[in-house]
């Protein structure tokens, strides 16, 4: 008992150790983001950060993704950890030392500390690799905003010879309390599609609309159906958001166009609403376009699956981070978040979770600290030592005991 809970703390010394490594990557990453599946600044960072390391490098075609091997010096299980790289295409305005130095392009969901954390876990876990009983699989990840850079690089076979027996992934939360982990086992985030209507009418001059066939109070009508679709026709303890973003038609003030355009978003958590939801839509979009002897043309472009954690391996992130620090650093998630993610498509294959790690800046209250995707989200980097030894302790437990 008394080695096992020196190894716990070995866990967060190393990982404090390596604390001032991990920030300066995190900074240069964030220095320098890069868009979709082609991250090859980021992706050199880390190899640079790796380099000597007893690593076996596996990369495929479709991304500058790679997975790093590490096989243990006893044969075991495999279980992986994924970071992802890629950053957002929108502007920063935080005033850091380390800004964005690319317009247009900004780490605002935390990719930056996800790639850093999953390299100095790497690193640590490197210095132990004798006493470890199976094989980890590091996975840097990029086009995870919406490229399905996951689904790509398990297409190319990456997570092929060794397959992983489990996956875990860490996402940081700015407006979460700093220092605390949490997930909940069933859907964690929901599925992502995009929905996509062009309503047909017939144009003409504003001051007629007898001699047109306006599409615009159509498509306000498509909007408004929707809405009453979705809280009338669908099962409310199986949630379903959708959410029109944008309305466009027209040219000017006194002309009536011959078409509007409708885009949005689709969420679901569960594959049978979110069919549901796709009918439903494409259903009253045509029906009320005819109605109004307008066309209406659907398009709904199918994104990331339904984030769903195994129970199994919630229970071994929750012991495992309880044996770092206390239960209290440790929340079981009441309800999942609306929000996606393509590791998504890992853990359709492999049984694993997702956790979220707070860090609210200090000095703010974190039920207003900026979220991710915010222009002006920071973070508290004194957690990302704590996420280092998460990963790690996950990977000890897992490999000693499976899902035990």
């Amino acid at each position: 008992m008394n080695d096992m809970v020196t190894e716990v703390r070995g866990w967060i010394d190393a990982a404090q150790d390596l604390q001032a490594d991990t920030v300066a990557l995190r900074r240069a990453i964030h220095a320098e983001p890069e868009l979709g599946l082609q991250t090859p600044k980021t992706m050199a960072k880390v190899r640079a950060a790796l380099a000597g390391l007893p690593l076996e490098w596996k990369q495929g075609k479709s991304t500058t993704g790679a997975i790093a091997v590490l096989r243990g010096g006893r044969p075991g299980r495999t279980v992986l950890l994924r970071g992802d790289m890629d950053a957002l295409p929108m502007p920063e305005d935080t005033g850091l030392q380390f800004k964005s130095k690319v317009d247009g392009a900004m780490h605002a969901c935390g990719h930056d500390t996800h790639t850093a954390m999953l390299a100095s876990a790497a690193r640590v876990l490197c210095a132990r690799r004798a006493s470890l009983a199976g094989t980890v699989l590091f996975m840097f990840q990029p086009g995870e905003e919406g490229w399905h850079g996951a689904k790509l690089m398990m297409d190319d076979g990456l997570l092929d010879n060794p397959a992983p027996d489990a996956a875990f992934a860490l996402h940081i939360m700015p407006n979460a309390p700093a220092g605390e982990f949490g997930s909940k086992a069933g859907p964690l985030l929901a599925s992502a599609d995009k929905l996509i209507v062009r309503v047909l009418g017939k144009g003409g001059h504003a001051s007629m609309p007898h001699h047109a066939i306006d599409p615009v109070p159509v498509a306000c009508e498509i909007v408004t159906a929707i809405q009453v679709f979705i809280t009338r026709r669908i099962d409310i303890t199986d949630p379903v958001v959708v959410t029109v973003a944008k309305i466009d038609g027209g040219s000017t003030n006194n002309v009536i166009p011959e078409a509007a355009n409708l885009l949005g978003t689709i969420r679901s958590l569960s594959e049978e609403s979110r069919e549901a939801v796709h009918a439903g839509t494409t259903r009253i979009a045509e029906n009320i376009a005819r109605a109004h002897e307008c066309q209406a043309e659907v398009k709904i472009e199918r994104g990331f699956p339904v984030t769903v954690c195994d129970a199994r391996a919630v229970g071994v992130a929750e012991r495992a981070i309880g044996s770092l620090f206390g239960a209290d650093a440790w929340t079981t998630m009441t309800a999942p978040i609306m929000g996606a993610e393509d590791f998504s498509y890992v853990l359709q294959r492999v049984p694993g979770a997702m956790m979220f790690l707070g860090v609210c800046p200090e000095g703010q209250l974190w039920k207003t600290a900026c979220p991710c995707h915010s222009n002006k989200m920071v973070l508290n980097e004194a957690m990302l030592a704590r996420g280092v030894a998460a990963h790690c302790a996950i990977v000890e437990r897992f490999l000693a005991r499976g899902f035990d």
